[in-house]
């Protein structure tokens, strides 16, 4: 029994001691970092003693990312103990002359990519007490300036359009947005897709469907990225085919000269044609009509009668009127 005392006593006193110090070392770590893909990112973390610490030195560093499955203890992100750094590639402190008096403790990470986004911790050991501190670390990456193609390729006034916008480069996830000429937005009519690439990041592409008749002189596809900024944006101008005769869907300003020529000189022949027969058939239907009118008939007699149309029952009559005037 006394010896269960004396242990829990000493335990007691290590408790109280190793409290007593570890208040007067404080690890202070910004709560969240920013880091752009493909470039540096660094996590801050600065080692803060009390007045009554003199010459604070440093023995242990440790960096450890959270959640990492295959990480164990001796294998951290970067090691500090006895006078030894070592390091996994891609980390190292963030001072290249770091030593154990340099109470700055940050870590640099060389060359940042998606799968470092996560939760850190940082724990130092020094001559005065121990501490640890937690800190975040949040990728972003710019996505590129989109692109436009329409399917099909020729548009005329008469076919149903699909414009397809694509833009990748990007994390976190963003959105494609349309936009006409006159800054009206075509979003909600608009089908977007988000693919991971293998490199963690994002490929976007957006379909916008217009139908006949209803087409825009220009529309435009701009990337906003996670917080709902603008970072690109491109325009699309619609080519119309204009159709002018049947199903000729052939936009003049894109055709040769030759060919413009050869059809305006057929058509100009044709118009001159329609012209001169339409003369012709004027002119002989007035020439009939003079013909009519200066053709008399001579039916009276020669005294100065005037002449009458007789039909058949004027003639009999006539010839009644005569035989009783010889009777």
């Amino acid at each position: 029994m006394a010896s269960k005392g004396i242990l829990l006593f000493f335990t007691a006193i290590y408790i109280r001691t190793r409290n007593t110090n570890a208040a007067f070392v404080n690890v202070e770590c910004q709560a969240e970092n920013v880091g752009q893909y493909g470039q540096q990112s660094l996590l801050q973390c600065v080692v803060k003693t009390s007045q009554d610490v003199v010459d604070p030195e440093i023995r242990v560093v440790i960096w450890k990312k959270e959640g990492v499955e295959k990480q164990v203890k001796n294998n951290p992100l970067l090691l500090f103990n006895r006078g030894e750094i070592k390091l996994k590639p891609g980390y190292s402190f963030a001072e290249p002359s770091w030593n154990v008096r340099n109470m700055n403790v940050s870590l640099l990470i060389t060359n940042t990519a998606v799968e470092q986004e996560g939760d850190y911790t940082c724990t130092v050991i020094t001559n005065s007490g121990d501490s640890s501190s937690s800190t975040s670390l949040k990728v972003t990456a710019k996505y590129n300036k989109p692109t436009i193609h329409s399917n099909p390729e020729t548009i005329t006034v008469n076919t149903d359009v699909t414009l397809m916008c694509d833009s990748d480069g990007g994390y976190p996830k963003g959105q494609l947005r349309w936009f006409d000429e006159n800054k009206t937005e075509w979003t909600k009519s608009s089908q977007m897709e988000a693919k991971l690439t293998e490199s963690g990041l994002f490929h976007l592409s957006s379909k916008l469907s217009l139908l006949k008749g209803s087409i825009f002189t220009k529309y435009t596809c701009k990337v906003f990225n996670a917080s709902g900024d603008k970072e690109e944006e491109a325009t699309f101008e619609v080519q119309h085919a204009t159709g002018s005769l049947g199903n000729f869907t052939a936009t003049l300003s894109d055709l040769p000269a030759s060919k413009i020529v050869a059809p305006v000189v057929v058509i100009g022949s044709l118009i001159v044609g329609l012209l001169v027969l339409l003369a012709l058939l004027i002119y002989r239907k007035r020439s009939q009509q003079a013909r009519r009118q200066s053709t008399t008939p001579l039916m009276g007699d020669h005294r100065g009668l005037p002449t009458r149309d007789y039909d058949d029952g004027d003639h009999q009559e006539r010839d009644q009127t005569c035989q009783v005037s010889q009777a």
